[in-house]
């Protein structure tokens, strides 16, 4: 090789690509990194109106590393997610030294156990609110579905002026519904199985049934959907009498 003229001057010119590359790598480095580069302006795109502006700040601030060239979006979307009220983030950088923020935030459907929330997309998260919430009760893995049934249970009871203040679901599966309306608090317990059936055939009697019992001035405080044929119902300060519930 070291007689040979060609090879030599191949090596030669390989070496001298590879520092002029490496020259230029170091350079570019050097560059992009220079205070020419930084962000000068943070622009907040849209409204906000859960998201604390102060915490937003102070996570930009102490976050928010880098150049318009060097800094790592997916870090910096992931820093400021853990601002509560935050549900996800997009960053856009506008040349020469301009970065948009865009935050969309969770919107709380209601609370779950003691202090998180379910989002009106079924996902759960921690954050503080004074809203007034209905309340869900469950394993977390079915907050999603609860979201849904919540949802569909609404649309049902809404001939009866009944709005839904808890949905819990037990670990073996059954659905109960504390409703809250004109003649006070209503439990209602679904069970297992063909819930939005059990539900529906409810409003559909309950004007001859609950409605006459309340016309005549008795109150029914709970009411057990699980029975084959037709429900049982509780009037405070008497015994229930029925059948056998279904699952």
């Amino acid at each position: 090789m070291w007689d040979d003229a060609r090879q030599l001057n191949a090596l030669a010119l390989t070496l001298a690509v590879v520092a002029v590359a490496s020259l230029v790598a170091a350079a570019t480095a050097f560059v992009v990194r220079q205070p020419a580069f930084a962000f000068n302006e943070v622009v907040l795109a849209g409204p906000l109106t859960r998201v604390n502006g102060a915490q937003l700040e102070a996570a930009i601030r102490d976050d928010l590393a880098g150049t318009f060239f060097t800094m790592d979006l997916a870090r910096a979307r992931t820093a400021l997610t853990r601002v509560p009220w935050v549900r996800s983030v997009a960053l856009r950088r506008q040349w020469p030294d301009r970065l948009e923020v865009t935050i969309d935030e969770y919107e709380p459907l209601a609370r779950f156990g003691g202090d998180a929330f379910v989002s009106d997309r079924g996902e759960l998260f921690t954050a503080e609110s004074s809203d007034v919430l209905p309340r869900f009760d469950g394993p977390p893995s079915r907050a999603a579905e609860m979201a849904t049934r919540y949802r569909t249970f609404t649309d049902t009871l809404r001939p009866l002026d009944l709005r839904i203040a808890e949905l819990r679901v037990s670990a073996r599966g059954g659905w109960r519904l504390r409703t809250e309306g004109s003649a006070g608090p209503l439990t209602l317990e679904l069970g297992r199985d063909d819930l939005d059936g059990r539900l529906t055939r409810f409003v559909g009697v309950h004007a001859r049934t609950l409605g006459a019992l309340a016309r005549a001035g008795t109150r029914v405080d709970a009411v057990d959907l699980r029975y084959r044929s037709g429900f049982a119902a509780r009037v405070p300060g008497f015994r229930e009498k029925g059948g056998k519930p279904a699952a």
